[in-house]
């Protein structure tokens, strides 16, 4: 015959073992989940750490790229026109254009023609040659450091999707693991919350008898005596109790 005291003995012991597994199922949970949000920091910090890097490239590429625009007239209005006078007054304009008419005069008294016509008109197509040279040479310079800036914006935009992508991931495990948590922390509560029922269920088969046994028995039944019949000369016996 099955003992109530077991059951509620086991009961009691499934009770803790539900509630242990779902503060086990948490805990679990709570650790992925901050394994996660520290991978995602993590990830955050090192796309700072490459875009801070290469933000002179970027910025720097930028200006260039301007600068170009501005020399072929494809700025703001007057933009043109004052990147064309800046380059003229620049330091290293002025100084190969110093060297430049040094170097023609030189060669005019070398060859006797310093009071010629011909040393005038080389020291006027001097100037506007040599500045038509160096703007030229100042847009390819600003060409490779756009392309330097191109490069480093494609390296930026390159890891911002991989972090991006990296962090999707970690947040898709986030979502796993709490809501894995979550059922097995209910599944245990569910197991808890149906134990009462259980041993309600096993105390009414075994009658409702925290001792055993089977239900109460039947009410004793007893003979009533009667007044003796004289005539019949007999007493009779029946009746309960």
């Amino acid at each position: 015959m099955p003992n109530p005291a077991v059951a509620l003995i086991g009961g009691a012991s499934t009770l803790l073992s539900s509630r242990a597994q779902s503060s086990a199922a948490k805990s679990a949970a709570g650790a992925q989940t901050q394994a996660a949000q520290m991978g995602i920091d993590e990830q955050r910090r090192q796309f700072d750490v490459m875009q801070e890097l290469l933000a002179p490239y970027v910025q720097g590429g930028t200006t260039a790229f301007q600068a170009q625009q501005n020399l072929l007239g494809l700025g703001a209005p007057g933009t043109q026109e004052a990147a064309i006078q800046a380059l003229e007054q620049s330091p290293g304009f002025q100084y190969l254009a110093r060297q430049g008419e040094n170097a023609i005069i030189q060669n005019a008294a070398a060859t006797g023609g310093l009071r010629g016509g011909n040393l005038q008109a080389a020291l006027a197509r001097f100037r506007p040659a040599l500045l038509q040279q160096q703007i030229q040479q100042q847009f390819a310079n600003l060409g490779g450091l756009a392309q330097y800036g191109q490069a480093s914006a494609v390296r930026t935009g390159a890891g911002a999707q991989a972090a991006g992508t990296n962090i999707g991931n970690l947040l898709q495990q986030q979502g796993a693991a709490q809501a894995g948590g979550a059922l097995a922390a209910g599944a245990a509560r569910a197991q808890m919350f149906g134990l009462p029922a259980q041993v309600a269920g096993y105390m009414q088969g075994t009658g409702g008898s925290m001792f055993g046994g089977t239900q109460a028995p039947a009410p004793i039944m007893a003979a009533t005596p009667v007044p003796f019949d004289a005539a019949a000369g007999t007493g009779v016996y029946g009746g309960m109790l």
